[in-house]
């Protein structure tokens, strides 16, 4: 439940930047690509937080670690409520970004390192949910504060009741034991422990294994996979509301229906989690992924209110469930000395496109494209990257990796 509030802040201060850009846009008279510049500097900051959180977690520990990065998250994104100019909220969401970017997978491996592997999977699973549950309400809270939008950066001070919750959380006892040896972890179990155990040496193995001849066609899918993912959903969630304000929607209603999005977004995870086992990883992902095209496609195409919403909740849920999908097929493709660097290096390409998307959306509206022909290309990429699975993926259901 802790690791999941944490993840809650993290989801809520990502994606509001989806109602606060366009009335940020209309109060200080930006272009459209100076709103994508602040959507991307807070992924630039996530992938300097992400690249940071293996170090950072391995010196100071991973409770220190989760603290450090909680508090750099709540606290930058609360100052960004203050900001007077572009230049000061771009820095301002570019700090706040190292803490999401650190956040999510310093906490995942906390509460990795604290269950059996018998329990790992589920728990996992519910952290990963938790992503659209702090969307959810972020969103929620978002469309009855506005236009009132530094509300929406100031609600985050209310996680400093968190920092003492964390601050007394123990160790891990993986950690505890590789740094300390056992007399560390029977601290930190509370308990004597009779077996003798030796704490095992973590070795580094470098990216360039990933693309030696039995894991090229595995990575060079799997980067594919996370880049298709993350430029479809920032390129579309960034901007939602200004994409049915040009569809002819009020301002008020576009965020009520980028918070209807949100809400879709978690029965397309747990339908996600359903069809993984019943269908396999291949085959689920591929057609969550076609879907996520057809959607867009279709939102593109569609008028009238009921139409546009309908379709883009559409989207939102086989995108969601492209979200969890990926995220449980990716370890799957590397044996264990190599998983932690394939989901790294995985990562990175997700952060590379979250800074590419806002401009590409931005830069279309900017130049008087159409919604149709900004969300045909999105369209396409999704389902080349689903043809692309069921073509070229390895079915990895059932099967044990060493």
């Amino acid at each position: 439940m802790l690791t999941s509030i944490a993840w809650m802040f993290d989801a809520a201060g990502v994606m509001l930047l989806s109602f606060v850009l366009p009335y940020v846009i209309e109060e200080w008279k930006l272009t459209s690509t100076q709103g994508a510049a602040i959507a991307s500097a807070t992924f630039l900051g996530m992938l300097l937080g992400a690249l940071s959180v293996g170090f950072v977690a391995d010196l100071l520990g991973r409770k220190t670690s989760n603290l450090l990065f909680f508090v750099v998250t709540i606290t930058f994104t609360f100052l960004s409520g203050f900001s007077k100019s572009f230049s000061a909220l771009v820095v301002l969401r570019a700090l706040s970004g190292f803490g999401y970017g650190g956040l999510m997978p310093s906490f995942n491996a906390y509460l990795s390192e604290f269950t059996s592997t018998g329990l790992r999977g589920r728990y996992l699973v519910l952290l990963e949910s938790s992503w659209a549950v702090g969307s959810i309400l972020i969103g929620l809270f978002s469309v009855l504060v506005l236009p009132n939008w530094r509300w929406i950066f100031w609600i985050f001070g209310l996680g400093y009741i968190f920092v003492p919750v964390f601050s007394r959380m123990p160790e891990t006892p993986k950690y505890a034991l590789l740094r300390g040896g056992k007399n560390s972890l029977e601290k930190v179990l509370g308990r004597k422990v009779e077996e003798e155990i030796v704490p095992p040496k973590k070795e580094r193995v470098p990216i360039a294994s990933l693309l030696k001849k039995e894991h090229l066609k595995d990575t060079l899918l799997i980067w594919f996979v996370w880049f298709v993912v993350s430029f479809v959903y920032y390129a579309l969630f960034t901007w939602a509301p200004r994409i049915f304000s040009s569809q002819g929607i009020s301002v008020l209603r576009s965020s009520w229906f980028t918070f209807y999005m949100m809400v879709a977004q978690l029965p397309g995870y747990l339908s996600a989690a359903y069809f993984i086992e019943k269908w396999g990883r291949k085959t689920s992902l591929g057609v969550y992924f076609i879907g996520t095209g057809a959607a867009a496609l279709l939102w593109a195409n569609v008028r009238g209110d009921v139409s546009l919403l309908v379709s883009a909740m559409v989207l939102s849920f086989f995108c969601l469930g492209v979200w969890g999908l990926v995220y449980a097929y990716t370890p799957e493709l590397y044996p264990t000395p190599l998983r932690g660097t394939g989901n790294g290096a995985a990562g990175v390409w997700a952060r590379v496109a979250g800074m590419i998307a806002p401009y590409y959306t931005g830069f279309m509206m900017e130049r008087g494209k159409s919604i149709a022909e900004t969300l045909s290309w999105i369209s396409a990429m999704a389902v080349a990257a689903g043809i692309a699975v069921l073509i070229f993926g390895r079915e990895t259901k059932g099967r044990y990796i060493d």
